[in-house]
């Protein structure tokens, strides 16, 4: 897409060159960020430039809709049909909206599956270099995954390394699902602290957890992304598997047709050493936590035998049903499990789940740590995620309840890979300006610790940082941002700098973080002015568009400018790399 678009743009191509080309354009997006659909967006108007016709006008899902993306591509698919049918009738020769009673259309499954004895296992082992390979992969063919973990110690880097090889082997046969899924190696973290931060009754459930590393330490910046791999409750998984009538000792590869086909770089370094099918149902498909689509539904319907199931299945699979099955399915966060046990009847091939059932995603937490004020270790800051759906079932985020629930005793390891995020380490002469309501303050825990490090050697430029939340009781790492609000910290107001936190709750009137950076618009500006950086972390829903108009309001006002020149001084900002926004939903 990256080579398509740069094409695209290039000066060269007239105003007629796609002239006669017809397209339409239908986006994939989420409201709750900034850039809500701009790469559809973007698409269509280049088309357009070009000279091509757009067959409908484009159509824009949103992941915010109570249907997910579907609630507008229903109608933008039935517009399309009805388009392409006056544009050609020959394409409908029934109508646009015939529909075929008899289901009998299906697609094969796109990802293969074979089935290995075990005599076949151990000839594909005589291919491994090496009589120590030789025993590790062996060992890890009768390894059961998470089950091991709880005889682990220090010492147990062979069941380690079994691991190790578990996941990369299952993770790589599933790349095709995994839009995340990428060759950096696997690292292991040893949970050496579970502290609650906030008090019970609150309303909030943040933990803080610290980590070490379990063999070599990962180099990493403040400002970068942990991705966790969470583990599925293990008597669901058994009732998954028992569910499907599959065998959870089978030995199988899994191998994605298509994305054999054009992205071979992908399965060019795979191991081809089958992987027991618990195991890879365990590490790669979320059967306790992720809704399905509709897709799975429809695909449903053609191995329901009871008539009954058939006809609510293929109500649910059409649009007329797409309200009913987000009452049914999405707003009741009905898992995989769930789904399969309310149609009995249904009895798909292993093939088809390993399709349809959501991915087992990594989840991404910004990290709340320097690396120089705590070599070989990383920490966290995570809230619990709960919920209460309509029908009063109890519901909880899987890794942040997960990770809770862990005993630092235990001593598990936890699968985790490091990756770039949106906030970069910022240097000791920059001063800069912190907006983290919640647990937003968690990458600025980091920020805050490395200047303190770098001003004890040297001059450090100051800090001002906004923090959020409802009252005393979940005021994360109050201690810490106290204490440097003192001389010798990084945040007194005699050095220009400054710590102000907004309680929303704490009196009658609700107060948030932009009211109290309106409060503090003068030494803002005189920040801004002294060449400052402003990072903004948090939740995506309303927060970071709020800040940025706080913003703007700020620069209007101190700055003596238009409501627009200030939002065009901002941009400005953030296209010199001094406006960075980290925002989750």
């Amino acid at each position: 897409m990256k080579v398509f678009w740069r094409f695209l743009l290039q000066k060269s191509l007239s105003k007629q060159w796609l002239e006669g080309v017809r397209y339409a354009v239908f986006g994939l997006g989420d409201s709750g960020y900034q850039k809500f659909n701009f790469v559809a967006k973007k698409l269509d108007n280049r088309l357009l430039d070009l000279g091509a016709t757009a067959v409908v006008e484009r159509g824009l899902g949103d992941d915010q809709h109570p249907s997910g993306y579907e609630g507008a591509l229903d109608p933008w698919m039935r517009s399309l049909w009805r388009r392409l049918h006056q544009i050609d009738p020959s394409f409908f020769p029934q109508g646009p909206d015939h529909v075929i009673e008899e289901m009998k259309l299906i697609d094969q499954p796109k990802v293969h599956i074979t089935y290995h004895s075990i005599d076949n296992a151990a000839s594909r082992l005589s291919n491994a270099s090496g009589s120590s390979r030789k025993e590790r992969i062996a060992s890890f063919l009768q390894m059961s995954s998470w089950e091991l973990q709880e005889n682990f110690g220090p010492s147990s880097f062979i069941n380690l390394e079994g691991i190790r090889m578990q996941l990369e082997t299952a993770r790589s046969m599933s790349a095709g699902k995994l839009s995340n899924y990428n060759n950096k190696a696997v690292c292991f973290l040893k949970m050496i602290k579970n502290q609650p931060l906030t008090k019970s009754g609150s309303g909030k459930d943040v933990h803080h957890f610290e980590f070490e590393f379990v063999s070599a330490a990962i180099e990493y910046e403040v400002g970068d992304v942990l991705e966790v791999l969470p583990s599925q409750d293990p008597a669901a998984v058994d009732t998954f598997i028992q569910r499907c009538n599959l065998d959870p000792d089978a030995l199988i590869t899994v191998q994605h047709k298509e994305m054999k086909n054009y992205l071979p770089d992908i399965h060019k370094n795979t191991t081809e050493v089958p992987i027991k099918l618990r195991t890879f149902v365990e590490l790669t498909m979320d059967v306790t936590s992720a809704s399905p689509r509709r897709y799975f539904f429809e695909v449903m319907s053609y191995f329901a035998t009871a008539e009954h199931e058939k006809e609510r299945l293929q109500y649910f699979a059409s649009p007329e049903g797409r309200d009913d099955l987000y009452k049914y399915n999405q707003k009741e966060r009905r898992t995989v499990l769930e789904v399969l046990e309310d149609f009995p009847s249904v009895q798909m091939p292993f093939d088809w789940l390993v399709q349809l059932v959501p991915p087992l995603k990594t989840r991404a937490f910004s990290i709340s740590s320097s690396p120089l004020a705590h070599p070989n270790q990383v920490h966290l800051t995570v809230s619990v995620v709960s919920w209460t759906t309509p029908y009063k079932r109890k519901r909880t985020g899987l890794c942040s309840a997960w990770l809770a629930g862990l005993d630092p005793q235990q001593g598990i390891y936890i699968p985790a890979w490091f990756q770039k995020g949106s906030l970069p380490r910022p240097p000791p002469s920059v001063p800069l300006i912190l907006i983290g309501p919640g647990t937003g303050c968690a990458p600025f825990r980091g920020f805050v610790e490395e200047r303190a490090i770098q001003s004890s050697s040297g001059p450090a430029a100051p800090i001002i940082f906004f923090f959020g939340c409802r009252n005393e009781d979940d005021f994360l790492y109050r201690e810490l941002w106290l204490s440097h609000s003192l001389n010798d910290g990084v945040f007194p107001e005699a050095k220009g700098g400054g710590f102000y936190v907004a309680f929303s709750r704490k009196q009658p009137q609700k107060v948030y973080v932009q009211h109290k950076m309106l409060e503090q618009s003068q030494r803002i500006w005189n920040l801004l002015l002294s060449k400052a950086s402003i990072y903004v972390a948090g939740s995506a829903t309303k927060m970071p568009s709020d800040v940025w108009s706080t913003f703007e309001e700020i620069v209007s006002k101190e700055g003596e400018a238009s409501r627009d020149s200030a939002a065009n001084w901002l941009k400005a900002l953030q296209r010199a790399g001094r406006y960075h926004v980290e925002a989750w939903s």
